[in-house]
């Protein structure tokens, strides 16, 4: 097992926040061509989304740093339960699918809530869980390839490369969209 006690606050805290960024940016870019948001927020009962041509939209992932810092405080008390005991990874993840998706505060569609409610059909709340898994399996997948390989020089420079790509994607895209290009 990976030994994250002596790990400092501000590097569980980034990696936290490039890891789940970047599980964000694969989830989005998954649920983008494969399930149709652009047609889906346009319509009912998903209109009062935003638009993906809206700009805001493309800094979706860029905007995810913060929420990966989030992330990264209220965790860094349990480091130990996720990254060093048995079967961590496996908490780890079941506490995101719980907590965020099915557990959510608010009726988002296919938490609690969305099922309680909302009348949101039953294909409206079902919806979302294939870009949940994703991002749950990808962002356990980075945290854990972090923390196994966290000597290795790909795994140093890397984070530092995938920020700096969802930040320009992000950048370029709200330009665009912005009607700057």
């Amino acid at each position: 097992m990976e030994t994250t006690n002596n790990i400092s606050m501000t590097k569980f805290i980034w990696r936290f926040s490039y890891a789940h960024a970047t599980a964000f940016m694969i989830a989005g870019i998954f649920a983008m061509v494969f399930m149709n948001y652009e047609y889906l927020f346009l319509t009912e009962p998903l209109a009062f989304m935003r638009p993906t041509s809206d700009p805001i939209v493309p800094l979706g992932a860029a905007l995810q740093l913060l929420r990966g810092v989030i992330y990264g405080l209220v965790l860094y008390p349990l480091r130990k339960a996720f990254f060093e005991e048995k079967h961590g990874y496996l908490k780890l993840g079941l506490v995101f699918l719980g907590l965020t998706v099915l557990g959510t505060f608010g009726p988002a569609p296919g938490s609690f809530d969305g099922y309680v409610f909302t009348n949101f059909p039953l294909a409206i709340n079902l919806l979302g869980y294939p870009e949940a898994l994703i991002w749950i399996i990808s962002l356990v997948g980075i945290l854990k390839i972090s923390n196994k390989y966290e000597h290795k020089r790909i795994v140093k420079i890397m984070p530092f490369i995938l920020v700096a790509l969802i930040l320009f994607v992000g950048i370029a895209g709200y330009l665009d969209a912005a009607g700057y290009f």
